[in-house]
């Protein structure tokens, strides 16, 4: 046995490289590799030179230089004494959180006008196709300034709220819409406030233990209990004892008219919020057509037959249809989310200062380092992009068919 092994490997010969099929395919991977590197290589080198014969160079000191200029949305500390690394790290959280409210909202408005669109009421159903086919055959950037617009020249002043027979008034005294942004409580915490927010998450995880105990307890004994009150319970009552007992560590700032404006609370700006919705509109247009064909991708009849069952609509949405439908729509969304996230870049038509605002705009005109910024703010949106694509695609793959 060993000394036809060891006959086998003598007679390997560099020439099996191209004419064996074995090693064939490997070979020209690796030929492809090395000449990428050392296109790169070349590519880089060349670049370096050319700076270099023009007396530039790569530097990345300007990030800790003062920046010198104000952030009108600041989600963390921030002033204009700070550097310009600060300035892009605010610039970045600006992106994140724009991108994380529009992709929940889209989601959530996409699910439900795909779902309304096979409704079999004619007007529901014509109202979803008309939404849809309005805002997805429309370039963001449009949406994006008609309700900034729109806003603007419809909400009332700050004035309108003032004096007894005001011409506007703040909802149940917590919440102003004015033309300079919407202005809602904040939350004040005390030392022992992350508690109470661990007991929510925790409650979070428990109502999807619950549901997911409720499912296999289905699929296993075709037992069915109720799942949406005690969800409720499960989400709200651990989290209320927890903030009760430890003294109400969490608190609210409204705001309140001062002056020519409203003071205290937080300030959403009609820049992020026109952004926001407008992403969000837009994105929910091509995600309802993404959950529209994953329904119609399941044949009609798992649908008679949960009916014959005696199952109600909203149970065979739930529990057969959706959860079938998912493998179809999961892998477009991932394309809608990272989309989402690269048409934020659009925030600077209406002044929201996002990374590409800061570092690719005001931090880049400052310091004259082009190469630099956009080097950053690429790497910026290929790990976000990545981080996106990882995530949901270890969803899908939960998701996907087991064949046994």
């Amino acid at each position: 046995m060993s000394s036809t092994t060891q006959t086998g490997a003598s007679k390997f010969s560099l020439s099996m490289l191209i004419n064996d099929t074995r090693y064939r395919s490997t070979t020209f991977q690796v030929i492809a590799l090395i000449g990428l590197i050392f296109a790169m290589g070349y590519l880089v080198s060349n670049l370096l030179s050319n700076l270099a014969d023009a007396g530039l160079n790569i530097s990345w000191r300007f990030f800790g230089e003062t920046a010198g200029y104000d952030i009108n949305q600041m989600p963390i500390e921030y002033n204009n004494q700070m550097s310009h690394g600060r300035a892009s790290l605010v610039g970045a959280v600006n992106t994140l959180i724009v991108a994380f409210l529009a992709c929940v909202s889209a989601t959530i408005l996409g699910v439900i006008a795909g779902v309304l669109r096979l409704s079999n009421n004619w007007v529901v159903s014509k109202l979803m196709a008309i939404y849809v086919e309005a805002f997805r055959n429309v370039p963001v950037l449009v949406w994006i300034l008609i309700i900034f617009l729109v806003m603007s020249n419809v909400l009332p002043q700050p004035r309108e709220f003032r004096g007894d027979a005001a011409a506007s008034s703040m909802w149940f005294d917590m919440v102003a819409f004015t033309n300079r942004g919407v202005y809602i409580p904040r939350l004040i915490l005390d030392d022992l406030g992350w508690v109470v927010f661990a007991a929510f998450g925790l409650s979070i995880m428990g109502v999807f233990a619950f549901r997911r105990y409720a499912r296999n307890l289905l699929f296993n004994t075709g037992r069915l209990i109720p799942t949406f009150l005690p969800s409720i319970v499960i989400l709200i009552l651990p989290t209320v004892l927890v903030y009760f007992a430890l003294g109400s560590p969490i608190g609210l700032e409204n705001p309140a008219l001062k002056g020519f404006n409203f003071k205290g609370g937080l300030h959403l700006r009609l820049s992020l919020i026109a952004l926001w919705f407008a992403l969000a509109i837009y994105t929910g247009a091509f995600i309802a057509e993404n959950v529209r064909a994953g329904i119609q991708a399941i044949s009609h009849g798992q649908t008679e037959a949960a009916a014959a069952l005696g199952m109600r609509p909203g149970r065979i949405m739930s529990l057969i249809i959706l959860p079938q439908a998912l493998r179809v729509i999961v892998p477009p969304l991932i394309s809608q989310y990272l989309n989402i996230t690269k048409n934020s870049s659009l925030a600077i038509a209406v002044g929201y200062m996002d990374i590409t605002g800061t570092l690719g705009g005001i931090t880049l005109n400052q310091t004259g380092r082009a190469i630099e910024c956009i080097l950053v703010l690429m790497l910026f949106y290929l790990v976000i992009s990545l981080s996106i694509s990882a995530i949901m695609n270890v969803y899908n793959n939960a998701m996907k068919l087991k064949e046994r």
